[in-house]
């Protein structure tokens, strides 16, 4: 919004320009879809197109009006099973067939917009979800490094792992874990930067399916902030989201800190 009113001053933008982006300005798509386009400009996280229960010739109108008004276009829940439908959007893909998702960018890889963002996970079964994530807070312009695999049931695992991310100075560290989702709790218990809990659909029985790891998240002593189960864009958008505003902050204070 500050940009917005700061290029209607400079005259860089007229005041029509601004009323569009600041109301939004919506792309229909005969019946099926109403793209709001100018999400990123406005929240700085783009929609995010879910290929769950579209049909393929839907998803590729959506996706080919997305890249035509934005760009670029990021697909998120689909799965291998549906890697013949991209060939026909007409622009070069990045499937992830782990993670479920598809970064759909002529131009190449996004620029680098600052925030590091680190993504543990408990076990491997956890590990789709977090390459969501990733994916996620990659497009968004953010470094990302993940170590995979160090739960609880190996303890000793964990501690290599902390000091590396914060040696690499990680903004912000997602956890995803299933089955009792303990790896979230501890890692905030030694970390000085936010950590996000991601609890994954895994279990046994009782409490299975990540309902027990989601209770436990929530119910964690250390602070952190949880998103829902399986939620591995949310989790990288708000990741993606913390990490761009530490980096603003730092450059902030060390400019207001410089010496004249």
């Amino acid at each position: 919004m500050k940009d917005i009113l700061r290029k209607v001053a400079s005259g860089e933008m007229s005041l029509e320009e601004a009323d569009t982006l600041i109301r939004g300005r919506m792309v229909e798509i005969s019946g099926i879809a109403s793209l709001d386009v100018d999400r990123e400009n406005r929240t700085g996280i783009p929609e995010v197109i879910i290929a769950e229960g579209k049909s393929p010739d839907q998803l590729a109108a959506i996706v080919r009006e997305m890249v035509k008004c934005n760009g670029w276009a990021l697909v998120s829940r689909i799965g291998e099973d549906r890697s013949d439908e991209v060939s026909g959007w007409g622009h070069p893909v990045d499937h992830n067939t782990v993670g479920r998702t598809c970064v759909v960018r002529p131009d190449g890889l996004p620029e680098p917009r600052g925030g590091r963002v680190g993504i543990l996970t408990a076990g491997t079964s956890d590990i789709p979800v977090a390459e969501e994530a990733r994916v996620t807070a990659e497009v968004l312009g953010c470094q990302v490094r993940t170590a995979y695999d160090i739960g609880v049931a190996g303890i000793h695992r964990m501690a290599p792992v902390i000091r590396r991310m914060a040696e690499w100075k990680a903004d912000v560290l997602i956890v995803a874990a299933g089955r009792e989702g303990a790896l979230s709790t501890l890692v905030s218990a030694l970390v000085d930067i936010p950590v996000i809990g991601l609890p994954i659909s895994t279990g046994y029985g009782h409490g299975g399916n990540g309902e027990t790891a989601l209770s436990a998240m929530l119910q964690s002593c250390s602070p952190l902030v949880v998103v829902n189960i399986d939620a591995g864009f949310v989790a990288g958008a708000a990741a993606a989201r913390f990490a761009r505003r530490m980096t603003l902050y730092t450059t902030r204070r060390g400019a207001t800190n410089a010496p004249d």
